[in-house]
């Protein structure tokens, strides 16, 4: 959600004009950079979490270990990175607009303000999905382990046997002596 609002907050008020001309300028001390990579880590950051959510939900159904091993390290080397991502936005940011001359933002200070802070709890966010992640990492296969059980087969007898009747009188079982085919009969 912090991403989303990064990125609205710099698409709809990040890029102003001056009354006397129709060029539009990042609010953030005219540099172009600093509204393209704020919303650049937004959007990023909003498609990524989407799909980790989406592997988060399918997560228990994933049976082969090896597969669960990789999403769970891509997971945590992607929030790290995005952590330190989201921390270069926030002094990036924060510069841009400590250099801002007021006059240059009739419109829009109130959204700078917003991308900023927003940039600022994004890194506490994605830090806190580090430690999921490496919590995940840690408990590596056991839960599934525990929560799988594959089926043992039975080295008992396949049927249970009548009450009160002893296992001496055992008998042939019907219909297992091979028949002889009639004469003249060919099987296909």
């Amino acid at each position: 959600i912090f991403a989303l609002i990064v990125f609205a907050c710099l698409v709809g008020e990040g890029y102003t004009n001056l009354p006397s001309s129709p060029q539009l300028f990042c609010i953030f001390n005219h540099n172009e950079d600093a509204c393209r990579y704020g919303i650049g880590i937004g959007v990023l950051a909003f498609l990524a979490c989407i799909f980790f959510f989406m592997v988060d939900v399918y997560f228990p159904q994933i049976s082969n270990t090896t597969d669960r091993k990789y999403l769970v390290l891509a997971d945590l080397g992607f929030s790290g990175l995005w952590t330190f991502l989201w921390f270069i936005g926030f002094c990036f940011l924060t510069n841009q607009w400590a250099w801002t001359r007021a006059e240059d933002v009739p419109v829009g200070a109130d959204s700078a303000r917003a991308a900023i802070t927003f940039s600022f709890f994004s890194i506490f966010s994605w830090g806190l999905l580090i430690a999921f992640a490496y919590k995940r990492y840690k408990m590596g296969v056991e839960d599934f382990a525990h929560s799988y059980v594959d089926p043992t087969p039975e080295v008992s007898a396949p049927y249970s046997s009548y009450p009160n009747i002893s296992h001496d009188s055992y008998q042939q079982p019907p219909f297992t002596q091979t028949a002889e085919a009639p004469e003249g009969y060919q099987p296909p």
